[in-house]
């Protein structure tokens, strides 16, 4: 499902910066309030349930499975979604999804009103953030996977800083897209650190509201734009 390239390529390269932010801050929200769990990056996931297995000491299966369980459910839901917008408007398309990754954002927000980081109690309330975080970045992941924006991905960074140096002048290259690699880095760290100050100071609802309002704000100032009236296909 890929949208005309030549029209609609600008505004959504600067939606996904911005949801990029919003993955720092679901990633220091996970890591910070929910006891050392990504529900943005998986990868980070598969190593710490990989110290979990051999009894590393504060590795815990459950949290990691249901992250990584409720991220493929979303990336499954968004997949459906995605292929069900064929031949209909990309802006129809792109409010959708703001709306269910904002849902399951700001239904986290309501839980986390009630859960105690220090403690990291309830538990149910700790493995309901878990799971709507999860299920909302894998939604992200999917639908910015179909949109197939170049040099974006919204939540890994490695390849990202990967082409930075290996398309960069000093190794022989013509530094390509590097303003879109290097804007997505710096998009993710302000996002971390926002994140961060924010877990610290207030806890995580307000992180949590404020990921939500970024996704369908962005979303709709992105869907004024004359290309999202074109039709996906």
């Amino acid at each position: 499902m890929t949208p005309p390239a030549r029209t609609s390529a600008p505004p959504l390269t600067w939606l996904a910066l911005l949801l990029s932010v919003t993955t720092g801050l679901v990633d220091a929200i996970s890591v910070l309030g929910l006891g050392k769990v990504f529900t943005a990056n998986m990868t980070g996931n598969v190593v710490f349930l990989g110290f979990a297995v051999v009894g590393t000491p504060g590795f815990h299966f459950p949290p990691y499975l249901a992250a990584m369980l409720f991220f493929l459910i979303g990336a499954l839901i968004a997949g459906q979604t995605g292929r069900a917008q064929r031949g209909k408007p990309l802006r129809r398309w792109l409010l959708l999804a703001a709306m269910i990754e904002t849902l399951a954002l700001w239904l986290a927000a309501i839980i986390a009103t009630g859960f105690d980081i220090a403690s990291q109690s309830p538990s149910a309330a700790l493995y309901a953030i878990i799971t709507l975080t999860a299920l909302a970045m894998g939604f992200r992941n999917a639908t910015i996977r179909q949109l197939k924006i170049p040099e974006v991905t919204t939540t890994v960074l490695t390849l990202t800083l990967t082409g930075l140096a290996a398309d960069s002048t000093l190794a022989g290259g013509t530094n390509l897209n590097w303003a879109r690699r290097l804007g997505s880095v710096i998009a993710i760290f302000a996002g971390a650190s926002l994140g961060a100050a924010l877990v610290f100071h207030v806890g995580l609802v307000a992180p949590l509201i404020l990921a939500g309002f970024l996704v369908l704000a962005g979303t709709a100032v992105c869907a004024l734009h004359p290309a999202s009236t074109q039709p996906i296909g």
